[in-house]
């Protein structure tokens, strides 16, 4: 509990009592000097509540760096008020963080790198191969305002490793495949894979998709 004692002193020999000294503030209110105590009690700014938030944002903050430009891209439609940043942000925090063990880590799965009123893909399929990874695709094409030269954008990140990107059009087929050349790439070396789509001039984009690799 914060205890806070308040004097009022009218001594006129002291004039008119400013600033604070040891445990005291001394101000002037209305004529009147006025001398209160500071705070008997503190709270402590280092409670494990604080300091789960705090790493929790640091989390967060650490994925947006990891997408590079990528978090920008994914979200083109926003309040002007808000950046890029802020909007991915708000969409994670504290949303994308499992609190479940001993410190907290990103899910993932419950990530949000893109996220917009565009035609998205609906993936069906991944393999692993020699040459990287494959996705299979379901393009919706024939969804409303989805056109042949949206871009399917899909980001894999290694553990300790840099971000690879491969960018493809939607195309008019019903399915498609992208291929993210990764040569000799096990499941266990990637941290986070995830696809979405943009508009060809990329004022517009879909919500983001994760990419389970087993």
């Amino acid at each position: 509990m914060t205890n806070i004692i308040v004097s009022i002193a009218q001594n006129p020999m002291t004039g008119q009592m400013r600033k604070s000294m040891a445990n005291f503030n001394s101000f002037v209110h209305r004529g009147q000097n006025v001398v209160s105590s500071k705070p008997l009690n503190r709270r402590d700014p280092n409670t494990e509540a604080q300091q789960l938030q705090r790493a929790s944002f640091k989390l967060i903050v650490d994925a947006f760096q990891m997408l590079g430009g990528f978090g920008d891209t994914g979200f083109p439609v926003r309040p002007e008020t808000q950046s890029p940043y802020n909007v991915f942000m708000q969409l994670n925090l504290p949303g994308a963080i499992d609190s479940s063990g001993e410190v907290p880590v990103i899910d993932y799965s419950k990530l949000q790198v893109a996220k917009g009123g565009l035609a998205g893909v609906e993936l069906t399929s991944t393999s692993l191969n020699a040459g990287g990874i494959t996705l299979h695709l379901n393009t919706n094409i024939d969804y409303p305002k989805a056109t042949a030269e949206d871009v399917i954008i899909v980001l894999v990140k290694k553990l300790n490793g840099g971000l690879k990107a491969v960018r493809q059009a939607r195309g008019t087929t019903d399915t498609c495949s992208v291929l993210v050349s990764m040569p000799g790439i096990t499941a266990a070396e990637i941290e986070f894979a995830y696809v979405f789509v943009t508009s060809a001039d990329g004022k517009k984009a879909s919500n983001s998709v994760y990419v389970a690799i087993d």
